[in-house]
């Protein structure tokens, strides 16, 4: 059981999984997700995201890592920001905890999250950031996973 808060670029990670902060579509989109997309260079992914679309908020799908370090890529996807009176902290633990989940069942024994939710969809970075922490160690406390979460 380990966690620990690293900075890099989540594409080169050598983890069993890395996580997609996706749209609920899985469409391929700017920033964590299109960089994921890019490295994995694979017209593949999206045929493969394209069959488990749509994804509700809150909830995670896992797909093959293509070239990507990471033998998969669990795709979960965070609230948009709306000021945190829309559930939005419950959201993103959600999002967290079902990615853990979809990893762990897949067999997983390694993962690397980017901080989901902080970029185009607006989460304050700090809070974010305390979302993560609490579910990933809620998550730790009850299974064994070595967990990164990758600031770029």
């Amino acid at each position: 059981m380990s966690f620990e808060i690293i900075h890099g670029d989540i594409t080169e990670m050598k983890t069993d999984a890395i996580v997609n902060a996706a749209n609920c579509q899985l469409m391929r989109g700017g920033g964590v997700c299109g960089a994921i997309f890019a490295a994995a260079n694979a017209p593949e992914l999206q045929e493969e995201c394209d069959r488990l679309a749509p994804c509700p908020t809150g909830q995670a799908v896992i797909t093959a890592g293509y070239h990507l370090p990471a033998k998969h890529i669990v795709h979960t996807v965070g609230p948009i920001w709306h000021g945190g009176g829309q559930g939005e902290q419950q959201l993103l633990y959600d999002a967290y905890a079902n990615a853990l989940k979809t990893a762990k069942d897949a067999g997983c024994r390694s993962i690397s999250f980017p901080l989901i939710s902080s970029g185009i969809y607006g989460y304050p970075v700090e809070e974010a950031k305390e979302v993560a922490k609490t579910a990933i160690r809620d998550f730790l406390q009850e299974h064994d996973m070595e967990v990164y979460l990758v600031l770029f």
